[in-house]
């Protein structure tokens, strides 16, 4: 096991790029006002879970269902899809039940908001160029950094205004 600055580095700078939990906050804003509640640490416990998860197994969870990595990529877009659908014309397609225990916590915030197809995916190209232990390093330092965007969105969004994220 041998860590390296560099790779940590620049492990977690693509993977901020593409987690982009900073233009996912109008989302989760939504999100929280159709929902309800929404768990911070379980969101993002769940989301670390499904990468780590993914960094060992993703190949063998594709394969067993018969799934290729741009098949996987396609679902995650579909979904990513219909939420903006939602948002922008205003309407429900999903039922959110505000007295749920996990709220949108688990779906769509954990998956596949923040561990969507990209990020999946981008994990399992990022074992062919960096050491696993790096790779998890970078993955818990954007998840931090996740955790204190979900827990601050609602402080944001009082100091930001509507009109700062106009959707």
């Amino acid at each position: 096991m041998q860590f390296d600055f560099k790779q940590i580095l620049s492990v977690t700078l693509i993977l901020f790029s593409v987690i982009d939990i900073i233009g996912s906050v109008p989302v989760v804003i939504d999100l929280r006002k159709k929902a309800g509640k929404i768990y911070s640490g379980k969101a993002t416990l769940v989301a670390g879970v499904l990468m780590i998860m993914f960094l060992f197994l993703g190949q063998s969870i594709l394969g067993l269902f018969g799934l290729n990595i741009e098949s996987f990529a396609i679902a995650g877009g579909i979904i990513m899809f219909i939420i903006a659908i939602e948002m922008i014309l205003g309407i429900k397609l999903f039922k959110y039940n505000p007295d749920e225990v996990d709220g949108a916590s688990i779906v769509p915030i954990a998956f596949p908001l923040i561990a969507g197809a990209g990020t999946l995916t981008t994990i399992l190209t990022l074992r062919v160029e960096f050491g696993t232990e790096n790779i998890i390093v970078g993955i818990i330092i954007n998840l931090i950094f996740v955790y204190v965007v979900l827990k601050t969105s609602a402080w944001l969004e009082r100091k930001i205004g509507a009109s700062g994220f106009g959707i």
